[in-house]
């Protein structure tokens, strides 16, 4: 579809995840255009005893009462049922997804590193490329949220991929259902901003567009295009907290 270099001078969104497993504990955290946050997950070795999360950087005054309802969420859970625990529209739910994918490497020795490359349609086509430790995993293309590639899924929603995903072997699996969110994501770019800042206007999808919490949300989320300035996500986060650029 297109070589990562090409990719890699396009503008678009960018979204990187670090996962860090030591002995007791896995730290997973996330950096967009538009988040900046990180979970630690404590176990001991069949059980969480704890999760922790720091946001540094979120769309919206309330998301900062979502690290209660995650720990609510997945304190005491069996490290086996953590993928099958839900309550993903009550959480903040790249929290989620963090506390989720952190589980899925408890038993790893080493660091596992995730960039999602996406460019801005170009005559209509968005490509979205996810890399494994530099290394490019899988890429697919859409035309308006349709897919056109790969040549599994031509005509699907980018919203209705769950059972090509789950047909997917291990790792594949797991960075398709990354790839697949930070594409869905990269829309945020090409809509305005006076259209995002109502929260009610959302559907209840999670923590902070629950009907309570979206009556009192206001806007505040400072937007980085990493496409256009000389950052790198994560490149300020040193493995247990966000230092200042």
């Amino acid at each position: 579809m297109m070589d990562s270099a090409t990719l890699d001078a396009l503008p678009g969104f960018r979204r990187r995840l670090r996962v860090t497993p030591s002995p007791g504990q896995v730290i997973a955290a996330l950096e967009d255009d538009y988040h900046c946050m990180a979970v630690t997950l404590r176990h001991d070795g069949a059980v969480i005893t704890g999760v922790e999360s720091v946001m540094e950087r979120v769309p919206w005054t309330t998301c900062p009462g979502a690290p209660a309802v995650l720990a609510a969420t997945f304190n005491g859970v069996a490290l086996a049922d953590v993928a099958a625990r839900g309550e993903k529209k009550a959480n903040c739910t790249h929290l989620h997804d963090l506390t989720v994918l952190a589980a899925a490497h408890i038993t790893d020795t080493h660091p596992t590193l995730y960039d999602i490359v996406t460019c801005d349609p170009v005559d209509g086509m968005a490509i979205a490329e996810i890399r494994r430790n530099g290394v490019a995993s899988l890429q697919v293309a859409h035309r308006n949220h349709v897919m056109e590639a790969p040549a599994a899924i031509p005509g699907l929603s980018i919203m209705k991929l769950r059972d090509w995903i789950e047909g997917l072997d291990g790792r594949q699996r797991e960075a398709a259902k990354l790839l697949q969110w930070g594409a869905i994501l990269a829309n945020g770019r090409l809509i305005p901003m006076e259209r995002q800042s109502t929260a009610s206007r959302v559907p209840p999808n999670c923590f902070t567009f629950q009907p309570d919490n979206a009556a009192k949300a206001v806007c505040v989320g400072k937007v980085i295009d990493f496409t256009a300035a000389p950052l790198t996500p994560l490149d300020h986060f040193d493995g247990a907290s966000f230092s200042s650029r």
